[in-house]
This record gives C-alpha cells, sequence and structure tokens, in this order.
C-alpha cells in the first residue's frame, strides 16, 4: 500500500515551471515539486534570488531570468526550458504584485499594470505551453487565485479583480482542454506568511486582527501548505480533477 500511495502523489519524470518561484508562495511550491520528484524551474526578475533558491532546492531546481510581462518572450522560454531540462507537464502562474490603495485613488495605470502581470501573463505563457502538452496528452496549469477571488476585501481592487479573473480562465481551460490530457485547476491561498503578506498588512494591526479573527484556525499558513496542494493537484491522485479552486485557507473562506 505504501508503494501504491507513494506513486499517485509522485512527480517523478515530470518538468514544471513555477513563476514567481524565487520567495514566498512560489519558493513553498517549487520546494514540495521537488520532493515529490519533480524537476523545477524557476522564473523570476532577480537572478541573485532566483539563483539563492535553487542554491538550497538542489540539483532539481534551475532557473530563468525574465519578467513575465515581456509577452513576446514567452515561446522563447518556453522553447529554452524544454530544450535544456525537457519537456513541460507543469506550469504554475503564480508571479503577481500586489496593490494595497482605496478604489477612488487606484489609476487606471496601476490598475492595468495588475492585471498585466496577474491575468495577461498567465494567459500568455499558458498559450505558450499548451499546445505541447495537448500533443503528448499530459500536462496541468494551475492558477495561484486567493481569497480575494472569493471575499470583499478592502483596499485592494486591482488585486481582486485579478484573482477573480483567474477563475473564469480556469473553467474555461479545462473545458477546452481537459479532454486532451490536460487539468487546469486554481489554488486559492488564505493569508500565508510571506513577504506579499507582511508587506499587505505593514503598520496595519486592525486588518491582521481581522484576518486571524475571521480564521477559524486563527493563523497563517505556510509556504508548503500551498505546495503540498499544488503537488495534489498536479499528481494522478487528482487525475479526475479539473476546473477546480482548492481554498487552503485554514477555514477563511468560511469562517465569520
Amino acid at each position: 500500500m505504501r508503494d501504491v500511495t507513494m506513486e499517485a502523489f509522485s512527480l517523478e519524470n515530470q518538468v514544471a515551471l513555477v513563476t514567481g518561484g524565487g520567495t514566498g508562495l512560489g519558493y513553498g511550491i517549487a520546494e514540495c515539486f521537488t520532493f515529490a520528484g519533480a524537476q523545477v524551474v524557476l522564473v523570476g526578475r532577480r537572478e541573485e534570488v532566483l539563483a539563492e533558491a535553487c542554491r538550497t532546492l538542489g540539483s532539481r531546481a534551475s532557473y530563468r531570468v525574465q519578467d513575465v510581462t515581456e509577452m513576446e518572450a514567452a515561446h522563447g522560454l518556453i522553447r529554452s526550458v524544454e530544450r535544456d531540462v525537457g519537456p513541460l507537464s507543469i506550469l504554475v502562474n503564480n508571479a503577481g504584485v500586489h496593490l494595497k490603495k482605496p478604489s477612488a485613488d487606484t489609476t487606471v495605470a496601476e490598475f492595468d499594470h495588475v492585471l498585466r502581470t496577474h491575468v495577461v501573463a498567465a494567459h500568455n505563457l499558458t498559450r505558450a505551453v499548451l499546445p505541447g502538452m495537448v500533443a503528448r496528452r499530459r500536462g496541468n496549469v494551475v492558477f495561484i487565485a486567493s481569497m480575494a477571488s472569493l471575499i470583499g476585501i478592502p483596499l485592494v481592487v486591482a488585486y481582486s479583480a485579478a484573482k477573480s479573473a483567474y477563475l473564469g480562465m480556469v473553467r474555461t481551460l479545462a473545458a477546452e482542454v481537459s479532454h486532451e490530457g490536460v487539468r487546469v485547476n486554481a489554488i486559492a491561498p488564505g493569508w500565508i506568511e510571506s513577504p506579499m503578506l507582511r508587506k499587505a498588512l505593514a503598520g496595519d494591526d486592525a486588518r491582521k486582527n481581522k484576518i486571524l479573527g475571521r480564521t477559524p484556525m486563527a493563523d497563517f499558513g505556510d509556504p508548503q501548505d500551498i505546495g503540498w496542494a499544488a503537488v495534489y493537484l498536479c499528481s494522478s491522485a487528482a487525475k479526475f480533477v479539473t476546473g477546480t479552486v482548492l481554498p487552503v485557507d485554514g477555514g477563511a473562506s468560511i469562517g465569520f
């Protein structure tokens, strides 16, 4: 039974690309993927951060320095990874930016920048990897959504719009490509200890206490909580799961 269980959750012989993989949730996902046996390619803008992450992750990890908003470079990135590492079977759309600002003060340029980084860039990378996945009839695309996809959170109108868009993208993509052997899902993290969370809560104890007060488990999560959820969704244990959003939130989305 142990061997069957390990095989069900194994990512051996898989190649995963994780955007925003050098820190926070992306690093937690990459770490769990390597534990599960995958080769992982981290993508981000800061080479020193990516290099340090790969040193910690070990021989299963490598990186590419690229800004995901450089749309024209997406196909070249995928070709480079598949040439040097192997055919991609997993894409995690995790890269993003946060903007904490009243809706009335959020400019068109700021709103556009958040949507471009999260939504347009994720679609662009997904369309770059899908032909290969479909041809091989094997693949998983995971979008890292948010509590802002599910509940109203003040001061994050652009971020909320972007993360809510992920859920529509997941459903549409899953309806299009699941019969081709490619599954598409989302994870909606709750409040997870990370640089982005620390920035969002900086100097705002009332907001922090409100979050913990409405989270039944009364704590923040760890990046590995998201990582192991991603391992599950990309493994054969979830072979009949597609088009769904999995909250990993300590109960925050159902708390009072």
